[in-house]
């Protein structure tokens, strides 16, 4: 359904070891093809949500899963914290992004074929969402974490592995673009201070707002 897209719109920016910014990498058709699914995905099995936090706070970003559903701070297959349905397959196609969205950061196209995500976490941030800083560390895979932007432009904050706080670099991820977290900075922390509003290219069927697509390796064979 998803060829590989082409040659991202400008070079490879490395922000940290591991961590490399492609600023314009999906095509405009891509992009509409990709919300028109998500859309889909967020009508269910398993409805997009604000989740619930173990302290009872709530996540201003909306999220469906496919593949596997997180939820704090675990994976299951079925959506225990929702409704208990099975969450969406993940598709093959889905998979063959992931690798050529590697082999476009890393710029090693026989190491990305390996590459096997089998989980999406897709967030839609309104103009007032944020994510704090934290780490992807519910997987059991270190693999390279692969996240594609759709929508209004928003102050990515990329950390380091220790610590919230400083150092860290704050990117600019606008509508199309793909950035790519593995190696040293696999466990780096990382989180959205801001959304821009009206930001958006013309033309992505987004009707406001921001989506962001996760792909990971779970490292998880069952429940």
């Amino acid at each position: 359904m998803f060829p590989e897209p082409g040659a991202a719109g400008r070079e490879p920016v490395v922000v940290a070891p591991g961590a490399v910014h492609v600023p314009g990498w999906l095509p405009l058709a891509r992009q509409r093809e990709l919300v028109a699914v998500c859309r889909g995905w967020a009508r269910g099995p398993v409805p997009i949500r604000h989740t619930t936090l173990p302290n009872g706070g709530v996540m201003s970003v909306q999220t469906v899963c496919v593949g596997w559903h997180w939820q704090p701070y675990k994976y299951t297959r079925t959506a225990g914290d929702v409704n208990g349905a099975r969450v969406a397959e993940f598709p093959r196609w889905l998979v063959e992004l992931g690798r050529a969205a590697l082999a476009e950061a890393y710029g090693d196209p026989v190491a990305a074929a390996a590459y096997a995500p089998d989980t999406a976490l897709v967030n839609f941030y309104d103009g007032d969402a944020r994510m704090g800083m934290h780490q992807d560390k519910d997987e059991r895979s270190a693999a390279p974490v692969v996240s594609l932007s759709i929508g209004d432009s928003c102050v990515f904050r990329f950390g380091n592995p220790e610590r919230r706080g400083r150092p860290y670099t704050d990117v600019r991820l606008a509508s199309g673009d793909l950035f790519v977290f593995g190696g040293e900075s696999r466990f780096a922390y990382h989180g959205v201070p801001a959304v821009r509003p009206g930001t958006a290219v013309p033309g992505t069927g987004m009707r406001g707002g921001r989506l962001n697509i996760t792909l990971r390796e779970t490292g998880l064979t069952e429940d």
